[in-house]
């Protein structure tokens, strides 16, 4: 499909845009052309539909635990997508599930992140209903509820996907400055976030990570104080 043909099935969202997407996702290798002249169409590269078992994943997951009432399914990805992906929230959802309830003190020690940056990140997951406190009392302990327990078929299905041996992709275009932390995932913007959502804390695995975790870099506070809990929509 060309720009314009996705486009007229997209009325709410603007041809620039789609125009601008279609790009990255053509640079990420999720999509490919058959040639570069301009207006030449797109189509789902065999890397880019693989990526339907982790939307199936994100979408049975958001209607099992996530009160959106009557939504398309690529909504509901996109709703699940913007909860998984804040920085280091893979790393605090592991420990919790490793260690079961622990205060935010344990878990940045665990994940070994701030204290400060740690706080912040609990409070966003807290809203985005991932995460519960055990108690109305200050100091209680954190504890993942239904949702955030019910996540381990979503982040299976990243790591299959996200697997090179798995899911052969064509070679993506390189992209300055940016460093590799899982070498199954393209470079581009939402390659990173993906990455960024991989990184293991140095809990022990437990039934959502089921692989040996990654050592977590500490957080320097010179970025934990730009951090602010807010979510763009």
């Amino acid at each position: 499909m060309r720009v314009r043909d996705v486009a007229a099935r997209l009325p709410f969202v603007s041809e620039q845009f789609i125009g601008k997407r279609l790009a990255q996702m053509h640079a990420d290798g999720l999509v490919t052309r058959a040639d570069d002249r301009h207006g030449a169409p797109y189509q789902l590269s065999g890397f880019g539909n693989s990526l339907s078992s982790v939307h199936r994943a994100l979408s049975d997951w958001s209607q099992a635990h996530l009160p959106l009432d009557k939504v398309a399914g690529a909504e509901r990805v996109e709703d699940a997508v913007h909860r998984l992906h804040l920085h280091h929230s893979t790393a605090v959802i592991q420990v919790l599930d490793a260690g079961g309830p622990a205060r935010f003190v344990h878990i940045a020690e665990q994940a070994r992140l701030e204290s400060s940056f740690t706080r912040q990140q609990l409070i966003r997951l807290q809203l985005d209903g991932l995460v519960t406190r055990t108690g109305p009392r200050h100091g209680a302990p954190y504890v993942l509820p239904d949702a955030g327990r019910a996540l381990g078929p979503v982040y299976a299905a990243v790591e299959r996907w996200s697997n090179p041996v798995a899911s052969p992709r064509p070679a993506a275009a390189p992209v300055a400055a940016a460093t590799r932390t899982h070498t199954g995932i393209p470079l581009g913007s939402d390659g990173i976030r993906t990455a960024a959502a991989l990184r293991r804390s140095t809990a022990a695995p437990s039934f959502l990570f089921s692989h040996a975790p990654q050592p977590q870099p500490r957080v320097p506070t010179a970025v934990t104080a730009r951090s602010a809990p807010s979510r763009g929509r």
